[in-house]
């Protein structure tokens, strides 16, 4: 306090210095006592005085009048370090962090240099707001103050750069650090964990046992947990069998932190282990260990624990529930898991947003589409909001049935509910529109997000790829590698994938090899597929076969599937048998197979062979997957079976495919009888042809939409070359844009052309 102000303050009663020395009265007092007190300081003359000053600052800011103490801090002619580091102190504890940094900042203007209990309130500030170029500045100052060597600015320093990321810069000061702890130590391995860095970790714990700091269960599950919510699943297993081999026991803490990593690794046996271990301990009323152990059989498949553990549990939680929902629709079992799902809504079971999420998801998966889609309706009846996790969820399902009504109101609500800056949303809505056949939407959503990572350019390539537009995709890819990103498998695969849609080989060739020989990704099986696709398309067809011999691990059944469809192409018989031969081996009983086989010998005419091949998969008991197809018709959606003849419909449907064949044939178009595989008369062969599913789809949608009306369908096997040329036909002679997607790609067609050039 100043000479210059002691007689100023003599004239203040003793009441009112009593209340801002003592600091238990001070933050116990009313705010009218410190404005009371301020109007007397202000009489007396005494606002100059820093030390009173900064009481007063202190007071008002207890009080959240962060204006006031400000206005205070601005009158003092001369502030001090402790003038600002009231209102420092203050700010940062309301977490008004970017406020506390702007008062540094006038501190600094000031000529102030902070002390030992300013710095780690700043250290903390920038922490909070990941500012590490602020925080990097203030560690210069603590530097050249001389107070980087104090242990509490260095442990708010410390923990700075680790909530910032900056591991390196981490390590570099707690090496430094005078005072370590088992704390500092257990944030540094925890740090380690989530980047991956097992040696690191295992160095760290080797120089805590050299240091006499003996890990606690804290740490070790720190370790656990950042290895596993980093996806280092092995590392998190590794450290797991460490911690027990040294003596430690787990908690129910380290159980549910370790398991999914067991999980994710598929090791039943570890799993089983520490399911034993969870029973020794009596761990198995914990509900975060009973749904750690069902995540963990879901994802190794063992079903029988799944059920066996669930109803051994002895109380219904809403978070076990959502856990056994989740391991039944995992192993397909999604229609016990709907079973489940009511049961728990009939008990009244406090459902939450992880729940709808978990059922809508597991039908998307495992082809309950509509479902799902009822569902959703279902989850916003009942006051559950949808969120970032639930809308990647469901979309899926709008693109599997091609729901463009469906996905376009989910669109809308991600906007209304501010969703659209989440990657997984944007990349779900990309892949929907593109499902929907829609690519010029998934376009504009894709330029419409804020922040793409590399999943959301994969879905843009590989929803052109499916439309057939090769040279889009190897543009978007050109684009990808201008953001010095760095390409996946995946992204090779909608390339490849998009080549073989329109018979680029040398282009093939040139995405196959560069994977590993510019970015080190050894080419997959998927990869091999794609490539046998391409050549054999481009009639390429010994060159696939070779391409097949030369793989360095033995081809699945997509190698040798692309192989056998591109002999049905080009109808070559002898390799089409060495490719089934090798599908009988593999996938014994699919009846793909033979039905392929069956239609490469029916188009040479080689009747014996074809009724060879029938007669085989009726002593096996196989069945021909019937031709279907889907489309919708004012947000509902529709089931056309080839040759079905009880669609309520059917009549009329027949009685306008009449018209249809009628006005083709005066168009000189006649039916390509190559693809009615059926040794019958010719009549009897047309028939056949006009009962496909995709036609019956579209003629369907003819019959049941205004003119005009663009008509989407979904075929679960690939369109006929006939079903191609009628469907053409229907564009031009009924005006409307049709999409169909089969199993392969998209075919736009419009005004009698189709997107795919007829090369398909």
């Amino acid at each position: 306090m100043t000479k210059q102000v002691l007689p100023l303050i003599e004239k203040i009663p003793q009441s009112i210095l009593g209340f801002l020395e003592s600091s238990s009265s001070l933050w116990s007092s009313s705010l009218s006592k410190t404005t009371q007190a301020h109007a007397r300081i202000l009489k007396s003359g005494a606002q100059n005085d820093g030390y009173i000053s900064a009481k007063l600052i202190a007071s008002y800011s207890n009080y959240n009048c962060f204006n006031d103490a400000d206005l205070i801090l601005q009158s003092i002619p001369d502030p001090t370090v402790y003038s600002f580091s009231s209102l420092i102190y203050a700010l940062t504890k309301a977490k008004l962090f970017s406020q506390s940094i702007g008062v540094f900042s006038r501190m600094f203007t000031h000529g102030l240099i902070p002390d030992s209990h300013v710095l780690p309130n700043l250290f903390k500030v920038c922490a909070e707001l990941s500012a590490f170029k602020a925080g990097k500045q203030i560690h210069c100052v603590a530097c050249v103050s001389g107070l980087d060597m104090d242990a509490f600015v260095q442990g708010s320093l410390f923990h700075m750069y680790m909530k910032c990321g900056r591991m390196g810069d981490a390590r570099k000061v707690f090496d430094r650090m005078s005072e370590k702890d088992v704390v500092t130590c257990s944030a540094l391995l925890c740090g380690y964990a989530r980047k991956g860095c097992l040696e690191e970790v295992v160095r760290i714990l080797s120089e805590m046992d050299k240091s006499g700091i003996e890990p606690n269960i804290v740490s070790w599950n720190g370790i656990l947990s950042g290895f596993n919510r980093s996806g280092y699943h092995k590392e998190a297993v590794i450290m797991f069998q460490k911690m027990h081999h040294l003596g430690f026991c787990p908690d129910q803490v380290t159980v549910s932190s370790v398991l999914p990593s067991v999980g994710d690794s598929e090791n039943l046996n570890m799993g089983r282990q520490i399911h034993g271990y969870v029973i020794k301990h009596g761990l198995l009323k914990d509900k975060c260990v009973i749904s750690a152990m069902l995540d963990m059989y879901g994802k190794t498949g063992h079903v029988y624990g799944i059920i066996k553990l669930f109803d051994e549990f002895e109380m219904m939680e809403t978070g076990v529930c959502n856990a056994y929902i989740t391991g039944l629709s995992r192993n397909g079992l999604v229609d016990k898991a709907l079973e489940m799902f009511e049961l728990f809504k009939q008990q009244k079971m406090e459902l939450n947003v992880v729940s709808w999420t978990s059922i809508i998801a597991g039908c998307a998966q495992n082809g309950k589409d509509i479902e799902a889609l009822e569902l959703f309706r279902e989850m916003q009846v009942a006051g559950v909001k949808p969120n970032r996790v639930t809308i990647p969820s469901m979309l899926p399902a709008c693109g599997n049935i091609a729901a463009l009504g469906h996905g376009r109101s989910t669109h809308g609500f991600a906007v209304r509910v501010h969703l659209l800056d989440d990657v997984h949303v944007g990349s779900a809505l990309i892949d929907m529109y593109a499902k929907c056949g829609r690519i010029n939407m998934s376009q504009i959503v894709f330029n419409m997000m804020p922040t793409k990572n590399l999943v959301c350019w994969n879905s843009l390539m590989n929803g052109y790829s499916m439309h057939g537009k090769a040279k889009e995709v190897m543009s978007i890819f050109e684009s990808l590698m201008r953001t010095r990103s760095k390409p996946d498998f995946i992204s090779f695969t909608s390339l490849l994938s998009a080549c073989g849609q329109v018979g680029l080989t040398d282009e093939g060739w040139k995405y196959f090899n560069m994977m590993s020989e510019e970015y080190g990704i050894k080419p997959r099986l998927e990869h091999y597929s794609c490539m046998v696709n391409l050549l054999g398309r481009a009639g390429k067809l010994q060159e696939a076969y070779d391409l097949i011999k030369e793989m360095p691990f033995e081809p699945d059944s997509c190698v040798w599937g692309a192989l056998l469809n591109s002999c049905r192409l080009q109808k070559n018989v002898d390799l089409a048998e060495i490719a089934a031969q090798k599908l009988f081996h593999l996938e014994p009983e699919n009846p793909g197979t033979y039905v392929l086989l069956s239609n490469i010998y029916a188009a040479k005419g080689m009747w014996t062979e074809v009724d060879s091949i029938r007669n085989k998969m009726e002593s096996l008991g196989l069945k021909k997957n019937p031709g279907c197809s889907w489309i919708q018709v004012k947000n509902r959606v529709y089931t056309l079976l080839a040759g079905d003849k009880s669609h309520p419909q059917i009549d009329q449907i027949t009685e306008k495919m009449d018209e249809i064949s009628k006005e083709m044939r005066k168009s000189g178009h006649r039916p390509n009888l190559d693809f009615a595989l059926q040794d019958v008369e010719e009549q009897e062969q047309e028939q056949m042809l006009w009962g496909h599913s995709e036609k019956l789809a579209v003629v369907f949608g003819l019959l049941n939409t205004p003119d005009g009306t663009p008509l989407q369908v979904i075929k679960n096997l690939r369109i006929c070359g006939d079903c191609h040329a009628v469907i053409k036909f229907i564009s031009s002679y009924a005006g409307r844009e049709i999409f169909i997607r089969d199993t392969n790609r998209f075919h736009h067609f419009k005004d009698g052309i189709c997107s795919c050039g007829d090369f398909w």
